[in-house]
């Protein structure tokens, strides 16, 4: 007789991260009003996420005001029955200077990974029009049976 495992949720949680290139980033403005986008990431050990966007995108200036923000990242390729996610709630900011080439160092590692080509920090720095982001997860879910959120630590 066979014996079915279910992977662990954490296990669920990297596989979901490392399987997927975009989250949908979750902000609010200062009036409350909701705001989301996928932003293609990489990340740092699972807690840690990183995108460059425009400074004058919505997503940023919300981020700029409120650094709270909530992170999903799913395969939406998925059928319904088979669902998958990890929901973060998180605080985001813009990279300080003294971290941004150890935090473009990760991006860079994944970006590769991926087929893209690597960023600069003269590429995230004024005058560029791009700035490097990050998320620093506070709580990790994933999606588990029953359509239940299960908290795990990664």
């Amino acid at each position: 007789m066979s014996e079915t495992t279910t992977p662990h949720p954490a296990d669920v949680a990297r596989r979901i991260v490392d399987a997927n290139a975009y989250l949908t980033l979750a902000t609010v403005d200062p009036n409350g009003q909701p705001w989301a986008t996928p932003v293609w990431f990489a990340h740092d050990d699972y807690r840690t996420f990183f995108w460059v966007s425009r400074p004058g995108t919505r997503h940023s200036q919300n981020i700029d005001t409120t650094a709270a923000v909530g992170i999903v990242i799913f395969d939406s390729t998925l059928p319904s029955s088979q669902a998958t996610a990890v929901y973060l709630e998180a605080v985001a900011e813009e990279v300080p200077a003294a971290d941004r080439t150890a935090a473009l160092a990760v991006f860079n590692d994944r970006s590769l990974v991926w087929k893209q080509p690597p960023w600069q920090v003269t590429d995230v720095t004024e005058p560029a029009p791009h700035r490097l982001y990050r998320a620093t997860a506070k709580v990790t879910h994933v999606l588990g049976a029953g359509d239940k959120r299960v908290e795990v630590t990664l």
